[in-house]
């Protein structure tokens, strides 16, 4: 079914960028670049009447919660709070019901969830948020690395950027990928970018659960670039290695090696960010030993390759450079 209405739902405390990327594609005449138009609606609890958005600015809807019931796509973006009008719950649920596909952007994934529109299927939402959202709805299958899940007639996706990715995959998977790839021009942004938002969360050194096993983690930390075992770990720290590996788990809630693979990954990428070495010698420095290994570990960590980590977040001038020996 192509896509040829979109409603989009606007409550207060709206956030704006998340409405944005919703209106940038579906809502702008680009017929003259061969893309076909679609009816796009702003609705809201009343037509006519002035809702707050997250800034401070007012943003007024054309249309009522009557135009959301029968419109083949229904976007709804970030919309702040967790006390949502009953009314726009059941038109959102009335147009689910009756074929409408449901888009959400960021935290709008709360407000699917408050609807009953998770219940049992596979969502995201922001990776700050993806915890909360959980909780909230027990019975929600949550994704936290992805950018966006695609589960028929429901698409969830990531934080604020991620919509984009989204709101572009479903048109592809609509309309085409000329289509889309047209729309990404005009909106200069990749049609399509690889990897998850596990490359956006920052993943701090876990807090330590004990000042007697914090000598142990300090000391790896500093020795990263070494080789290390879990007999030799246990050895150095006067224990059997079994008692160790115990330990270590109880600590950290993960295996020494486990761990230390983390620490390495992490490490990695404060040197794709900060330095310009290249990808050999951050190998060496972070305790991969190999280019090979580190690609094949940070892939499986962050979901992107190193080189593309530092494509997108190298502070340094001469990262594009080094780049592309990763």
């Amino acid at each position: 079914m192509a896509i040829k209405s979109v409603s989009v739902l606007v409550l207060d405390r709206l956030a704006i960028f998340e409405f944005g990327v919703i209106c940038e594609v579906f809502g702008i005449d680009r017929s003259a670049d061969g893309v076909p138009n679609f009816d796009f609606k702003v609705c809201g609890p009343e037509a006519g009447k002035p809702l707050r958005t997250s800034v401070g600015a007012t943003i007024i809807p054309d249309h009522g919660l009557d135009g959301l019931v029968g419109a083949d796509l229904v976007a709804i973006p970030a919309i702040g709070g967790t006390e949502y009008l009953p009314e726009a719950l059941e038109a959102v649920k009335a147009a689910a019901d009756s074929g409408s596909i449901i888009l959400t952007v960021c935290s709008g994934a709360f407000f699917a969830g408050a609807a009953g529109l998770l219940d049992g299927r596979p969502c995201t939402t922001h990776w700050m948020h993806a915890d909360d959202l959980a909780r909230q709805y027990p019975t929600a299958k949550v994704d936290r690395n992805v950018l966006f899940v695609d589960d028929g007639n429901l698409i969830t996706s990531a934080g604020t950027a991620a919509g984009i990715d989204a709101c572009l995959h479903l048109v592809r998977r609509e309309l085409g990928s000329e289509v889309t790839n047209t729309i990404a021009r005009r909106m200069v942004v990749p049609p399509q970018r690889d990897g998850g938002q596990r490359q956006y969360i920052d993943q701090p050194i876990p807090v330590r659960c004990s000042e007697r096993f914090a000598p142990h983690l300090d000391w790896i930390q500093s020795h990263l670039d070494q080789q290390h075992t879990v007999a030799a770990l246990a050895t150095r720290a006067h224990m059997s290695a079994r008692t160790f590996a115990r330990r270590f788990v109880e600590e950290t809630g993960r295996t020494p090696m486990q761990w230390v693979t983390d620490q390495r990954v992490l490490y990695a990428r404060t040197l794709l960010e900060e330095t310009d070495l290249d990808v050999d010698r951050i190998a060496e420095r972070s305790g991969f030993g190999t280019a090979t290994l580190l690609r094949h570990h940070f892939r499986r960590t962050v979901g992107v390759t190193p080189s593309d980590y530092r494509r997108r977040f190298c502070c340094n001038d001469s990262g594009d450079e080094t780049a592309a020996s990763a």
